[in-house]
């Protein structure tokens, strides 16, 4: 199990890989929510997500001569992104397993960055089986997207960096297989953890409701396509058990007005899963009164004609 110490030297062991993002504050969320907010905006990280944080610690932790062979990951988009950047970055070559319908900007960018590309179907076929065949066919590393000790302290080094400014007495932050809320939660151990999932996919909500992992049906889609994963995983799970004090479910529509908050009062650009943790704060009901609140901006990765819809909505 990852504990704070392994956050730690994952900062180490990123810098100047990874970027440090800033805490925006913004005087109508502050009164919208009758606190003081900080908004983590990961969506200006290098590969426009969290994820580069998580992919460039699984890759740095390797032998060199291991890491030199190449690296194999299944992602949505984000996770392709980051492993892509990270592989590029120490000059190996890269596999990527994505879904077909992902969006058109996250197979593109990508590519962009060299890696080899194999879509699926994410209702008729398994990315872990994918991923399983490749790795016999290609030899390599699988870099996983969320239960892998190096990926969570990863991604909880913007923990650290919130860490390092304020100290929130809750944070609001979106899961799907966990790593992210998970790393956070082993950064901030004093902060209330509130985690966001899109209507339809509320595994983790299940999860904690019964103690023991639950998995979302396939088929359900979401505007949040970065939050889609089938069930969290076993290493988040233990994390969750003790950390997680409470899920919001969060629709499409909060999610677009979220998008559109961000873009006219802070001035940046989030894609559906990076602001389900902004729709949460403004629309989830947590009581939040005179407190200091931090909220994932989690990435930044949308499609044009997605984000103009978000733009119109009311």
């Amino acid at each position: 199990m990852p504990t704070i110490d392994d956050v730690k030297a994952a900062a180490d062991r990123i810098k100047g890989i990874a970027v440090r993002t800033p805490l925006l504050r913004n005087d109508v969320l502050d009164a919208r929510l009758g606190a003081k907010a900080f908004v983590k905006a990961e969506c200006l990280q290098r590969g426009g997500a969290f994820k580069m944080r998580g992919a460039a610690n699984a890759i740095s932790a390797l032998a060199p001569d291991v890491r030199a062979k190449g690296v194999i990951a299944f992602s949505s988009g984000n996770h392709a992104i980051a492993v892509s950047t990270a592989a590029k970055h120490f000059g190996v070559p890269a596999t990527i397993v994505m879904p077909a319908d992902a969006p058109k900007i996250k197979l593109e960018t990508t590519r962009s960055l060299g890696a080899d590309v194999v879509t699926y179907d994410r209702v008729g076929e398994s990315r872990e089986e994918i991923g399983a065949r490749l790795l016999r066919e290609k030899g390599g590393t699988l870099i996983k997207p969320f239960d892998d000790p190096f990926v969570i302290a990863g991604q909880g080094t913007l923990g650290l960096e919130i860490a390092e400014e304020i100290g929130p007495d809750i944070v609001f932050v979106q899961a799907s297989g966990g790593g992210l809320a998970s790393g956070v939660s082993l950064a901030l151990p004093n902060a209330r953890v509130i985690v966001v999932e899109p209507e339809g996919h509320d595994d983790i909500a299940r999860t904690l409701a019964t103690g023991a992992i639950q998995q979302n049906p396939p088929g359900i889609r979401s505007i949040c396509d970065g939050l889609l994963t089938d069930r969290m995983g076993d290493i988040t799970f233990e994390i969750a058990r003790k950390r997680f004090e409470r899920v919001i479910i969060v629709s499409n529509d909060a999610v677009r007005r979220a998008m559109k908050f961000a873009f006219f009062n802070l001035k940046v650009v989030l894609e559906p899963s990076g602001a389900a943790a902004l729709a949460a704060a403004l629309e989830g009901g947590v009581d939040v009164t005179g407190q200091t609140v931090a909220i994932i901006a989690s990435g930044g990765n949308v499609d044009a004609e997605t984000f103009v819809t978000a733009l119109a909505v009311q």
